[in-house]
């Protein structure tokens, strides 16, 4: 038994194309955000620059941020100091101080 009534005017061309196309935009969309989750994933998984395993301060010192480039990494300190130091050998290569008005 059909439930469609025998009456109904046949599916506009248009409707069709329109379904078609809402159709073909959804599964884009659906794939552009598993591309665009699958390449941060990817990304962060990346082998970032590793942490110095000890970092060794002027006596007196206290850490109160941290930054790192390849080849040197950077702690500035409680007393508005920022120590450069050489990554390989963790020699310090750079005192910079903080003038704060």
């Amino acid at each position: 038994m059909d439930n469609a009534p025998e009456d109904q005017a046949p599916e506009p061309a248009n409707l069709r194309f329109l379904r078609r196309l809402v159709t073909v935009l959804t599964a884009t969309m659906i794939a552009g955000v598993i591309a665009i989750t699958a390449l941060i994933v990817i990304r962060f998984n990346q082998s970032a620059t590793p942490l110095p395993d000890m970092i060794f301060l002027p006596d007196g010192t206290t850490a109160t941020a941290f930054t790192q480039a390849r080849n040197w990494y950077a702690v500035v300190t409680g007393d508005n100091q920022i120590l450069i130091f050489a990554r390989d050998t963790g020699r310090l290569l750079q005192t910079i101080d903080i003038e704060i008005e």
